[in-house]
C-alpha cells in the first residue's frame, strides 16, 4: 500500500481533532544521556528532538505551566525490570546511578519541577502521574520525548486513556530511526492524538501568558 493510500484508508475514519485545552501540564520522556551518548547502545541522533523540548520548556515555564520529567531507573538486581528488561536487556544501562539516566547539557529540572521514575514504556504505568495531574486540575498533556514509537506512543495512549488531552509536539519527539518515528506520529495523530509542530505549541502557550 502506498502511502497516499494510506491517507486514503484513513480519511473521514480516523484523524478528527480535538484541540487545545484550557489547563495544560508539560510531559518530557525519557531525555537521558543513555540517547547521547555514541558509545551507548541506546544512543540515537535526537539533539534536534532535545533541543525543541527545551524551547518548549522554556516557553511552558514563562507560561507557568506545570512541568514533568521522566526518567527510567531500576533496582541494581533489575529485579523490578520484568519483561521489559526480558525483552530488552539493555535496559541495563538504567540501573540506579548510572550515569546513562543522567539529564543531558540544558535539560536540568528547576527544583520545583517534578521527577517521575518508571520502570516501563507508559509514564503511567506503575506511578501517580495521572493522580497527580486530575489534583492539578490539568486538562492536556503536551508531549515530548524519547523515542517517538516506543514510550511517547505508550504514554500517549494513557493519556488518552486516562481522560486528559493528549498534544504530541513533533518537533520535539525523536526515534533512532525515521521510519518509525513518522508511522507512529501519523498513527498517534490519527487515533489518540493532536500531533503539532513546534511554533503551534509555542503559540499556544504563549496565549496562556497572564
Amino acid at each position: 500500500m502506498t502511502e497516499s493510500q494510506a491517507a486514503s484508508n484513513y480519511a473521514g475514519v480516523f484523524g478528527n481533532r480535538i484541540g487545545f485545552g484550557k489547563s495544560p501540564a508539560l510531559l518530557l520522556i525519557d531525555f537521558v544521556q543513555a540517547y547521547f551518548d555514541p558509545d551507548c547502545p541506546l544512543f540515537a541522533d535526537v539533539d534536534d528532538a532535545l533541543a525543541s523540548a527545551i524551547r518548549v520548556r522554556d516557553a511552558a515555564r514563562a507560561a507557568g505551566v506545570p512541568i514533568i520529567y521522566t526518567n527510567v531507573v531500576y533496582h541494581p538486581s533489575m529485579v523490578d525490570g520484568g519483561r521489559f528488561k526480558q525483552k530488552t536487556p539493555l535496559l541495563e544501562v538504567f540501573k540506579a546511578g548510572s550515569p546513562m539516566g543522567a539529564w543531558p547539557q540544558g535539560l536540568e529540572p528547576n527544583a520545583d519541577e517534578l521527577v517521575i521514575s518508571k520502570q516501563y514504556p507508559s509514564a503511567f504505568f506503575g506511578t501517580s502521574l495521572a493522580a497527580t495531574l486530575t489534583a492539578m486540575g490539568v486538562d492536556t498533556v503536551l508531549l515530548t520525548g524519547l523515542s517517538t514509537s516506543g514510550c511517547v506512543r505508550a504514554t500517549c495512549v494513557d493519556t488518552s486513556s486516562h481522560g486528559f488531552i493528549p498534544i504530541v509536539i513533533a518537533d520535539a519527539c525523536g526515534d533512532r530511526h525515521q521510519a518509525p518515528h513518522e508511522a507512529n506520529l501519523f498513527d498517534m495523530d490519527a487515533k489518540y492524538a493532536d500531533v503539532v509542530r513546534e511554533a503551534e505549541a509555542l503559540d499556544y502557550l504563549a496565549g496562556l501568558k497572564g
